[in-house]
């Protein structure tokens, strides 16, 4: 297991594949630790150098007191990759990730190359919405609102499947903290400008099932990067990296040979 002290907070990550290889990060959604991510590194290109990690209150990392703003987020991934001497790495980064994604990519530009913006936006949904999902998660516990969250991560066939429990599990284990923290992150950021200047390769991929950022809204911040390219995975909710693997790692695995990564 390895943590990564950066001082007010350890972080839990993992590197996977060639640990002298080009690298991509991957940055999970709200309420998923690392795991999210198991089934499509293993079809991944070889050579290449993987590192997932638990954003703060997430999985295995320390939780802080809530709120976070975005701001703590993406410094929490920069002083990773400053910790791993990480440097031009392909970060890609699903849902509150995608918006890390997008922060860290104009903050440090020596730290990113190219971005994946998965199921994601530059800005998602209202700050009431949150606040009332905050309300109701310090009120109820994240169980309360798991059967509505797991609507929209997933289609209704994989909500049938075996599987799926293990989503579940996942979701309600997670810290309240860390769950309304990364709720008030996601509630106060607004990233329409800062992102359309951005200048770097750009991948956007939807689920078509996806209640929670719609591919029309993470196709509208994908077209906010020039030169960027839309992916659309059908029979898929949030998490296609989840229900769609294979098909998942095929387009990630064209964009990185697109950009020559590795």
């Amino acid at each position: 297991m390895l943590m990564a002290d950066l001082g007010d907070i350890r972080l839990h990550y993992r590197i996977d594949g060639d640990p002298d290889g080009a690298p991509v990060v991957f940055a999970n959604s709200l309420g998923t630790d690392l795991r999210l991510w198991d089934k499509v590194l293993p079809l991944l290109p070889k050579g290449l150098k993987y590192i997932r990690y638990d954003k703060r209150g997430h999985g295995l990392s320390d939780a802080t007191p809530a709120p976070y703003p975005m701001g703590t987020l993406v410094r929490d991934a920069e002083r990773l990759l400053d910790h791993l001497e990480v440097r031009e790495c392909v970060f890609v980064g699903l849902s509150i990730g995608g918006m890390i994604a997008q922060g860290l990519a104009v903050k440090r530009l020596d730290q990113v190359r190219a971005i994946v913006l998965s199921n994601t936006a530059a800005k998602i949904g209202q700050p009431q919405m949150w606040d009332d999902r905050i309300a109701a998660v310090r009120k109820g516990g994240i169980e309360a609102l798991a059967d509505s969250i797991l609507e929209r991560w997933f289609s209704k066939p994989f909500r049938e499947t075996d599987e799926f429990h293990g989503w579940h599990n996942m979701l309600i284990r997670q810290t309240v903290e860390g769950y309304t923290g990364c709720c008030a992150a996601i509630s106060g950021t607004d990233f329409y400008t800062p992102t359309s200047g951005l200048r770097l390769p750009c991948l956007g991929i939807a689920g078509s099932e996806d209640g929670s950022t719609p591919p029309d809204l993470v196709r509208e911040t994908t077209d906010l990067i020039p030169g960027s390219r839309f992916e659309l995975i059908r029979r898929a909710g949030h998490l296609p990296c989840v229900e769609q693997p294979a098909e998942y790692a095929r387009i990630l695995t064209a964009f990185l040979h697109e950009i020559g990564h590795g």
